[in-house]
C-alpha cells in the first residue's frame, strides 16, 4: 500500500472528521477494509497507526478544553482534566507554549489582578505536577509584565520560582516588567535579588529595555527609570535621558545652559545611549527618531505633557527632522503624533495643531519595521513625499494609526 508524503493535520483537528474521511477511502474503493483506510489516513497525516492519530486528536481535544476552563476560571473542570490526564500539566498552552501555568500565571484573559480562584487553581497545579521552572520560568515571566499581578508573583516566588532565570535562555525576568513599564514589578524583583545587570544578548539590560521598549506609558517609564535610581543607577544626565525620565526640571537645567537646545536635532545614540547597553533600533518605534528634537521625540514616547511644556518654552511644532545624506527626513512632529504606539485619541495631534502646526507639510521617510513577534524580522518601508495624512493612510501597520487624529487632520484641512 502506498503511502503517500505525510501532510499537516488541520489546526484543529475533530475526530469523527477524520472517521469521515476514512470511509470516504473505504467507499471509494481505495482499501479493502476500514481498518485499513484508517492507517492510510493515520500515515498520511505522519502517524504510525489509527491508535496514535486518535490519541493525538484526543489529547488536543483536552488541552483546548483546559485552556477554556482556565479562561473560565472552571476550578472544579481544571482539577478533574489534568487529574485524568496528568500530561496535561505539560501541554503546550499559554505564551510561548511554556504550559498551563504559563497560561494560569498571565492572568490574560478575563484579565485584570489574578482572582481567588485563580490563584487556587495555580497552587493546584504546582502541588500536583506543574513545573514552576516550564521555558524557563514562563509562568513567573508572564505574571511580571504588569504591576497587578504580583500577588501571582508572590505564590510563584513560594514555590520555588527563580527571580534570575532567563525565559527560554535569553531574556532575563527583570527584563519584563522594563519592557512593559511596570514599575512596582520592578521594584518587587529587585526587592527578592534579581540581577539588574543581568543582560539578554537580543534585548540588551534591563534599563536599556526601560529607555528603547516599544510600550507607550510616559508615567510608567519614569517611574521604572527612578527605581533603576534609587537602586543606585547613576542615570545619564542628558536631555534625551531628562525627557525619558519625564524630568522638565532637569530639561529646563538644560535649556538654560543650551538655549538653542529646543532646536536641536539628537542623533539615535543619543536617545538610546549604547553605554546603557541599549542595542533597541529605530524598529521599537513608529517613525524615524534618528535627526529628530526633543518635541518629536515627546510625541514618539506619548508624553503629552512634556510635550506641552517643550511648547510652552519655545519649542516649535513645524519643527523638522534632519535629512540624511540620501535625502531621508524632514518631517514634523505631527507625523509621530499621527501613528502611535500608544494613545489612539486626536490628544497628540490636536495639540501640535492648536499650537500652528501644518498639516500638510511634506516628507520623505525611510522607516524600518519589526515585527512584535520577532524583532529580528525586519521590513524597509518608503514614504515618498507624503503628508501626515498621507503617511498614516499608507503606513502598513493600520492598527498603529489613530482614526481619531485622521478625522481630525481632515477637519483641520489635512490632504494625503
Amino acid at each position: 500500500m502506498d503511502t503517500p508524503k505525510p501532510i499537516a493535520l488541520p489546526e484543529k483537528p475533530d475526530l469523527r472528521h477524520l472517521k469521515d474521511q476514512a470511509k470516504d477511502l473505504l467507499r471509494r474503493g481505495e482499501v479493502p477494509t476500514l481498518s485499513m483506510a484508517q492507517l492510510m489516513l493515520a500515515r498520511r497525516y505522519g502517524f504510525a497507526s489509527w491508535t496514535k492519530l486518535k490519541a493525538h486528536v484526543e489529547s488536543l481535544q483536552d488541552i483546548g478544553r483546559l485552556k477554556q476552563a482556565i479562561d473560565r476560571e472552571d476550578f472544579a473542570e481544571v482539577k478533574r482534566l489534568m487529574s485524568a490526564d496528568p500530561s496535561l500539566h505539560r501541554a503546550p498552552i499559554g505564551y510561548g507554549k511554556d504550559g498551563p501555568l504559563t497560561w494560569v500565571a498571565e492572568c490574560r484573559i478575563p484579565g485584570g489582578p489574578p482572582s481567588e480562584t485563580r490563584l487556587a487553581i495555580a497552587r493546584w497545579m504546582l502541588e500536583n505536577g506543574s513545573d514552576v521552572h516550564q521555558g524557563g520560568d514562563g509562568p513567573l515571566m508572564r505574571a511580571a509584565l504588569r504591576d497587578e499581578r504580583i500577588p501571582m508573583m508572590e505564590l510563584l516566588l513560594r514555590h520555588g520560582a527563580n527571580v534570575n532565570a532567563a525565559w527560554h535562555g535569553d531574556y532575563p525576568i527583570l527584563c519584563a516588567p522594563c519592557e512593559c513599564l511596570a514599575p512596582r514589578v520592578l521594584e518587587w524583583l529587585l526587592a527578592h535579588g534579581a540581577d539588574p545587570h543581568q543582560a539578554s544578548s537580543r534585548y540588551g539590560t534591563p534599563l536599556s529595555m526601560v529607555v528603547g521598549t516599544y510600550s507607550r506609558d510616559a508615567q510608567g517609564k519614569a517611574a521604572c527609570l527612578e527605581v533603576f535610581a534609587d537602586a543606585g543607577f547613576a542615570l545619564l544626565n542628558t536631555p534625551a535621558m531628562a525627557l525619558h525620565r519625564g524630568r522638565t526640571d532637569l530639561l529646563a537645567e538644560h535649556l538654560r545652559r543650551d538655549p538653542g537646545l529646543l532646536d536641536r536635532c539628537f542623533t539615535q545614540e543619543e536617545i538610546y545611549p549604547p553605554e546603557l547597553g541599549c542595542c533597541s533600533s529605530d524598529g521599537m518605534g513608529t517613525t524615524p527618531v534618528d535627526g529628530v528634537t526633543l518635541l518629536h521625540l515627546a510625541m514618539e514616547f506619548d508624553d503629552v505633557a512634556t510635550a506641552r511644556w517643550l511648547l510652552d518654552h519655545g519649542a516649535s511644532p513645524n519643527a523638522k527632522a534632519a535629512v540624511d545624506g540620501e535625502g531621508f527626513g524632514g518631517h514634523t512632529p505631527l507625523f509621530h503624533a499621527v501613528v502611535t504606539l500608544g494613545d489612539r485619541s486626536d490628544a497628540k495631534v490636536r495639540l501640535l495643531l492648536d499650537r500652528g502646526a501644518d498639516p500638510n507639510h511634506r516628507a520623505t521617510l525611510r522607516k524600518q519595521l519589526q515585527d512584535m513577534g520577532d524583532p529580528e524580522k525586519e521590513r524597509l518601508e518608503v514614504f515618498r513625499e507624503v503628508t501626515p495624512l498621507g503617511y498614516a493612510l499608507r503606513y502598513v501597520e493600520q492598527r498603529w494609526v489613530s482614526d481619531l487624529a485622521e478625522a481630525l487632520l481632515r477637519e483641520r484641512g489635512g490632504v494625503e
